[in-house]
């Protein structure tokens, strides 16, 4: 009874140290010793006794009558051997020996006492939390040596452990034995031992057992079920782009050097502040070129031009690569160059009016003089229309022959051409054609009519 307290009071004193694991499929082995109580009473009333025997009591009846009823052997008496098979069960073979003194409250001559059992248990400590209290309950089945009686029996058995350490626990457990033999003794066994699991596997040897363990061949980390976090920044080795250089969970686990927000393998300037999109590189003046691809860096340009703005040589609001005149200031709508005036039916009926002015003498095709002024207008007039083209048509009166008449109307508007051009007009914007003595502008019946037709007309060339 001493050595019972004892062990007692020492289990009591070890579960204020900790608790941890159950046995499972990382330890499956488990071994115990301990000391066992045999207890005869509380089984219930044999055939014609009454409830004042002193041998039986009714079941469970004084079931901690430790001091009147326990039979108790003072010294290792329990060696048990158990496996766990999964999902909470456990296989198991109990020994135990005793001496019985007693049944119920009645001293006897003391009878040797053996016990050879088989259980299976399933854990309950899964639905409490899977804390450190093991509760469990189970059924099996032994043999039983009671001095010269020999029975078998069926059992019942429920306990509970306390895991103090990572593979040891105190267990205390009660098992009903029924004897269906008319000689075997019904009893309750009760015990306390010291429980210690074993067998399990750790590999890399990292503290994580293999069943756990998600790198079983590398040595890692608690935290991340056996896996490696090499460079030590919180981020594991399998999710961690740069396993061997501290980053931040945020890219990957790589680091962002200049703390700009882009992490440094995607960094093509990773000691610069710089710009997502511009892949980590700075852009001073927004434009879209990287500082160090930016021959203006302060300036804002487009690409095509390195970074620089497009000049307007002669500031028209044109930028030169788009000025068809660059040295010339222009209209937008005319694509940087001067816009043209159109020529209207009112400026061309205006110039060839003009051009009758301009008269010759019988049978000749200079210019004369004092038609200079006149020609000088014409001039100004397509210097100003420069995208028209004109053509020059020479008449004569109806002095001569057609065929010399045709050849001095040609020469005619040949000569007010060639004066044209002489004054700087660009060549090729006039055509010249004859057309004799058709088409007279008054009567050939007198000097002052001929004198009319004999000139020239300017129309447009279309």
């Amino acid at each position: 009874m001493k050595h019972l307290k004892s062990i007692l009071v020492a289990a009591l004193i070890l579960l204020v140290v900790g608790a941890t694991n159950a046995q499972d499929q990382n330890n499956p082995w488990a071994i115990e010793v301990g000391v066992n109580a045999v207890d005869t009473f509380p089984v219930g009333l044999r055939d014609g006794q009454i409830d004042k025997d002193a041998q039986n009591g009714t079941l469970f009846s004084e079931y901690f009558n430790v001091e009147d009823h326990y039979n108790i052997l003072p010294s290792v008496s329990r060696l048990a051997v158990g496996y766990y098979l999964g999902d909470g069960f456990t296989m198991g073979a109990v020994g135990t020996v005793n001496r019985i003194e007693r049944t119920g409250a009645v001293s006897i001559e003391s009878i040797a006492y053996y016990g050879l059992d088989g259980e299976i248990k399933y854990s309950l400590r899964d639905m409490l939390g899977n804390g450190w209290v093991d509760p469990s309950i189970g059924i099996g089945g032994g043999y039983t040596w009671l001095g010269d009686a020999r029975f078998g029996t069926a059992n019942a058995v429920a306990g509970v452990k306390f895991w103090i350490a990572e593979n040891m626990a105190v267990n205390f457990q009660s098992t009903y034995k029924h004897s269906f033999e008319d000689y075997g003794a019904k009893h309750f066994q009760h015990s306390v031992g010291v429980l210690f699991k074993f067998g399990g596997k750790d590999t890399d040897g990292d503290g994580v057992y293999d069943n756990d363990d998600e790198c079983p061949e590398t040595a890692g980390l608690v935290e991340y079920n056996g896996c490696p976090d090499t460079d030590a920044d919180g981020v594991e080795d399998r999710q961690d782009t740069c396993p061997n250089t501290p980053g931040l969970a945020e890219f990957a686990g790589c680091p962002d050097t200049d703390g700009d927000g882009v992490a440094d393998p995607q960094d093509a300037c990773p000691t610069v502040v710089g710009l997502a999109s511009m892949n980590g590189c700075p852009d001073a003046d927004a434009d879209g070129v990287t500082d160090a691809d930016d021959a203006c860096a302060d300036q804002a340009g487009p690409e095509a031009n390195k970074g620089c703005p497009w000049p307007d040589s002669d500031n028209d609001g044109v930028l030169d690569k788009d000025d068809e005149c660059p040295a010339e200031v222009g209209t937008v709508a005319n694509k940087g160059c001067p816009e043209v005036p159109v020529l209207t039916i009112e400026i061309m009926k205006e110039l060839n009016d003009m051009s009758k002015t301009i008269l010759f003498d019988v049978g000749e095709s200079t210019v004369h003089t004092d038609s200079n002024e006149v020609l000088q207008n014409i001039l100004d007039i397509m210097n100003e229309y420069t995208d028209a083209s004109f053509v020059i048509t020479g008449y004569t009166d109806n002095t001569g022959s057609d065929a010399s008449n045709q050849i001095l109307s040609e020469e005619r508007a040949s000569a007010v051409k060639d004066y044209l051009e002489a004054k700087g007009l660009t060549a090729g914007r006039l055509t010249t054609a004859g057309s004799s003595e058709s088409n007279p502008v008054a009567a050939n019946d007198s000097r002052a009519g001929r004198k009319q037709n004999r000139r020239v007309e300017i129309s447009l060339n279309e």
